[in-house]
């Protein structure tokens, strides 16, 4: 069985909590925006971007678990080639969460919404 660092099972991990969490934030702030403004001409490219945002997150989470457990199961040592598609999408996964978690900021801002859900103030 290939093994992977401690240090690059952690970062993977922490990764893919980070990009769980995100997710659910951004489920969460879609759902706010729905709820509170419904499904309009002002609100329909917004929704959009979140579900866009959603996918930026969803597709790295995957590459994660496929490639952590194709490695885990490679013997006695996995390919250079599957370790550098592991370590680039570890490097697109932190840029992808970085770029959800301005993109939603933004949203709540532009639409006074709380991290949390409840609308701050109306529009």
């Amino acid at each position: 069985m290939a093994k992977l660092s401690p240090e690059v099972l952690t970062t993977i991990f922490s990764l893919q909590r980070r990009l769980i969490e995100l997710i659910a934030e951004t489920k969460n702030t879609e759902f706010s925006l729905f709820e509170r403004h419904g499904e309009t001409e002002e609100t329909l490219p917004e929704l959009e971007q979140i579900e866009n945002c959603l996918e930026r997150l969803r597709n790295p989470y995957s590459r994660l678990h496929t490639l952590t457990l194709r490695i885990s199961e490679y013997y006695p040592i996995a390919p250079s080639a599957i370790l550098e598609l592991l370590a680039e999408t570890i490097e697109q996964a932190q840029i992808s969460a970085d770029v959800v978690t301005a993109n939603l900021s933004e949203t709540r801002k532009n639409w006074r919404l709380s991290k949390f859900g409840t609308a701050s103030q109306s529009k």
